[in-house]
């Protein structure tokens, strides 16, 4: 009964073959998926997607990377789309000052009007962070009363602290499996499981045992094996932890995985 926290199932890549990489991860016991969009564009081809089979959940936003694909009315559109499709999530959004040639500023505008909608609708943010962990938390404690997931954590220990002390869950995929990965791995291994959610990010980030392939949600199995080796616990009780916390996160509809 596990819940593949970040998927990007509506991506291109999936395409030839969407339905049966939606039936190899309910095979594989991945029953639920999150689907976060990218920008203004492909909601509604997301919707479809969502709409095409049980346990897909759509989220709304505008990703930080696709900056030059923004434009100041899409803020508008996203009130209307959050209104009327009711999304379980706002994002993919957040800020990224990993890769050169995006503009700070304009990403703090789209991150900050996306938090104020989610803060008004009360609505999880499904966060990306990617070398701008403490802009992201000054954000949250400026816009204030938010909840979410900072999804593909790579921050620090005390950036998690942080993070949990607002409410925040931190998302883990593809990235924990691989042995060189210490510092992610540590984290895995001694965070508390309450705010710990499993991903992804497929079709991006694949695990250690797909290195450069397509990564799918079936594979979300790898990451929970992983940890539960990590922290020295049964697979099926990190499971069952991970999927309780992502209903708890999302508000969905609690499944007994007992």
């Amino acid at each position: 009964m596990l819940i593949d926290s970040h998927c990007h199932l509506d991506a291109p890549e999936f395409d030839p073959d969407r339905d049966a990489v939606v039936r190899r991860a309910r095979d594989a016991g991945v029953t639920r998926q999150i689907v976060p969009a990218i920008h203004a564009a492909s909601w509604p081809a997301l919707r479809e997607v969502c709409a095409s089979g049980d346990g897909l959940y759509p989220a709304y936003g505008l990703h930080p990377m696709y900056l030059s694909e923004h434009r100041p009315e899409h803020v508008d559109a996203l009130r209307q789309w959050i209104e009327r499709e009711r999304p379980v999530a706002v994002g993919e959004c957040g800020l990224d000052y990993f890769v050169e040639g995006l503009d700070h500023d304009s990403q703090q505008h789209y991150f900050d009007a996306q938090l104020r909608l989610a803060r008004e609708f009360d609505l999880p943010v499904i966060v990306h962070a990617r070398g701008a962990v403490d802009a992201v938390i000054a954000s949250i404690r400026r816009i204030g009363h938010l909840r979410g997931v900072v999804h593909s954590y790579s921050g620090s220990p005390e950036q998690a602290r942080q993070l949990w002390d607002l409410g925040f869950m931190l998302g883990l995929g593809g990235p924990v499996t691989y042995d060189r990965a210490n510092r992610l791995r540590r984290l895995a291994a001694t965070m508390p499981l309450e705010h710990l959610l499993l991903e992804t990010d497929a079709p991006d980030q694949p695990d250690a045992g797909i290195r450069g392939e397509r990564n799918e949600p079936s594979r979300l199995i790898a990451v929970r094996d992983t940890i539960a080796a990590l922290r020295g616990i049964d697979a099926d009780e990190l499971s069952a932890a991970t999927t309780r916390n992502a209903e708890r996160l999302f508000k969905l509809a609690r499944i007994d995985t007992r």
